[in-house]
């Protein structure tokens, strides 16, 4: 199935945000919203993707 990270067209097999996100390299800390709305890390393993689905990870910045 194809999806969309931060913009990046991707295909996948596991439909599993954590298998999703493992497989991107995401890198801790940092947040995601699927389908513009936030995911918690406790739902990450519990979250399934759709096709078509967009995920945008978002990590800290620092800065003042």
């Amino acid at each position: 199935m194809t999806i969309t990270i931060n913009g990046e067209l991707l295909t996948i097999k596991s439909a599993v945000l954590v298998d999703v996100l493992q497989n991107f390299g995401a890198k801790a800390p940092f947040a995601v919203a699927l389908n513009g709305e936030f995911i918690p890390q406790s739902l990450h393993a519990s979250t399934t993707i759709n096709e078509g689905d967009s995920i945008e990870l978002l990590s800290p910045i620092q800065g003042g």
